[in-house]
C-alpha cells in the first residue's frame, strides 16, 4: 500500500467526554488528545473523517450475550450500589466500573468498528483507523481489563461475512485473550499476539495455547518478558509476521495497537520507542491487504495520543516535523513539546536464544496447518436491516 492508499478515519468527539473515574487509569480522553495532534498536522485533510455510528444492542449481540448487552444498558453507579451480587456477575468492579455513559461509550467504539469493517467489505477503503476502538479483554458475557464490549470480535465478525481469512494482531503488552478466545475454535480467523508473560494481566498467552479443534494451531502466542527494546522486538514481529501472513495467506489484517507496550507506560514494562512501535503498522502495511488498526491499552496518556498520531501519518504516507504544532493541549506534551516517545535504559530480560526459540517452535505450529485453509463457499449475507451508506458515512463536523 502506497500514498494512493484510501484511508478511512473515524472519530467521535463525545468520546472524550467519558471518564472510568478520576483514579481509574484508563482515560478516553486521551483520544481525543490525539485526534487533535491529527488536526493540528493537517492529517484529517489528507483522508475520509467519519463519524462513527452508535451500534444498536441487536449489533452487539451478534457476540455478547442479551443478558449483558441489556445489563450494560441498564447500569448507573446509583443501581451498581443497591445491586452488588447482581453487579458481580458482569463487571469486575475495580477494572470496570459502572461509570455513567458506559453504554453509550460502548456503543461509539463498537459501532466505529463495525462501521469500519463494512468500508472494507465495500471496498471503500484500504486502510481504516479507529482508535476509540480495539477494547480486546471483553468475554461473552462479562468485562474485563477495562473492556466492556469486545469491538474486535465485532469487527472481525462483519469482515468474516465478505472474507475467507483474517489475521488478527495484537501489540499490545496484554495479551488479547478475549479475541482469542472468541476465535480458539475456527481456522477462518488466525489470532497472533505479542505480550508480556508471567505474573502479569490477564496470565493467558503460553507459546503452547495454539487453539482447538479446527482451530488448532491457528492462535499464535508469542511471550515476552520485560524491557524489550526495539532491535529485539523487531526481529521477533518481522520473522514471525512474515511466517504467518505467507502461511495464512489472509484477505484483510486487524491490528490492536495497544500503546502500553511503549517505554515509561503506566502499566506496561516493555521499552518501545514511538518508532518502534509504529514500525510494526508499517511493516504490515507492506502486505497490501486491508488493514484495519484500533486502538487499545495505553496509559502515559501524552505518549499514547502522540504515537497513535504518528501511526496515522505513518498509514498516510506521511512525514511529520517532530516539533508538535500549537494544538488544545500542548501543555501536556512540555518540556519538549516534540512528537517522540523515547526508549529509556532499562534491561532488556529477553535474550536472542529464548527468541531464537520462540520463533522456531512458532514456525513448527504454522507448519501444521494447510497453506491458506479451504473455506466453503457461501453466498454473501445481505447486511443488517436497516443498515445504509449514510449511516456509515457521516462526516466529522467538528474537530474538537
Amino acid at each position: 500500500m502506497g500514498q494512493g492508499s484510501r484511508v478511512s478515519y473515524f472519530y467521535d468527539q463525545e468520546v472524550g467526554n467519558y471518564t472510568y473515574g478520576y483514579d481509574h487509569c484508563m482515560k478516553p480522553f486521551r483520544i481525543r488528545m490525539a485526534h487533535d495532534i491529527i488536526a493540528s498536522y493537517g492529517l484529517d485533510k489528507k483522508m475520509t473523517v467519519l463519524q462513527p455510528p452508535r451500534a444498536t444492542a441487536h449489533e452487539m449481540t451478534q457476540f455478547h450475550t442479551d443478558e449483558y448487552i441489556e445489563y450494560l444498558r441498564r447500569v448507573t453507579p446509583e443501581v451498581a450500589e443497591i445491586m452488588p451480587s447482581y453487579n458481580e456477575c458482569f463487571l469486575p468492579l475495580l477494572d470496570c466500573p459502572p461509570f455513567d455513559g458506559v453504554y453509550e461509550f460502548c456503543t461509539i467504539s463498537a459501532g466505529g468498528s463495525m462501521a469500519g469493517a463494512r468500508r472494507i467489505n465495500h471496498g471503500e477503503a484500504d486502510v481504516v483507523i479507529n482508535w476509540a476502538g480495539g477494547l480486546h479483554h471483553a468475554k461473552k458475557g462479562e468485562a474485563s481489563g477495562f473492556c466492556y464490549v469486545n469491538d474486535i470480535v465485532l469487527a472481525i465478525l462483519e469482515l468474516l461475512r465478505y472474507h475467507q481469512r483474517i489475521v488478527y494482531l495484537d501489540i499490545d503488552v496484554h495479551h488479547g485473550d478475549g479475541v482469542e478466545e472468541a476465535f480458539y475454535t475456527t481456522d477462518r480467523v488466525m489470532s497472533v499476539s505479542f505480550h508480556q508473560f508471567g505474573n502479569f494481566f490477564p496470565g493467558t498467552g503460553d507459546v503452547k495455547d495454539v487453539g482447538v479443534e479446527r482451530g488448532k494451531y491457528y492462535a499464535v502466542n508469542v511471550p515476552l518478558r520485560e524491557g524489550i527494546d526495539d532491535e529485539t522486538y523487531e526481529f521477533i514481529f518481522r520473522r514471525v509476521m512474515r511466517d504467518v501472513m505467507e502461511t495464512f495467506r489472509p484477505s484483510a489484517v486487524v491490528m490492536q495497537c495497544g500503546t502500553d507496550s511503549l517505554s515509561g507506560d503506566r502499566l506496561g514494562c516493555f521499552n518501545l520507542s514511538m518508532q518502534g512501535h509504529a514500525a510494526c503498522v508499517e511493516f504490515m502495511k507492506s502486505f497490501n491487504v486491508p488493514l484495519f488498526c484500533l486502538g487499545g491499552g495505553g496509559y502515559t496518556i501524552r505518549n499514547v495520543a502522540r504515537t497513535w498520531a504518528y501511526e496515522t501519518a505513518v498509514l498516510l504516507g506521511e512525514k511529520l516535523d517532530p516539533s508538535l504544532p500549537y494544538n488544545d493541549y500542548y501543555d501536556f506534551f512540555g518540556p519538549e513539546y516534540t512528537l517522540d516517545v523515547p526508549a529509556s535504559n532499562m534491561t532488556n530480560m529477553n535474550t536472542r536464544q529464548q527468541l531464537e526459540q520462540l520463533c522456531s517452535e512458532i514456525h513448527e505450529h504454522l507448519h501444521c496447518i494447510p497453506h491458506a485453509p479451504s473455506v466453503q463457499m457461501q453466498q454473501v449475507p445481505r447486511d443488517w436491516p436497516g443498515e445504509s451508506e449514510e449511516s456509515d458515512n457521516l462526516p466529522v463536523t467538528d474537530s474538537d
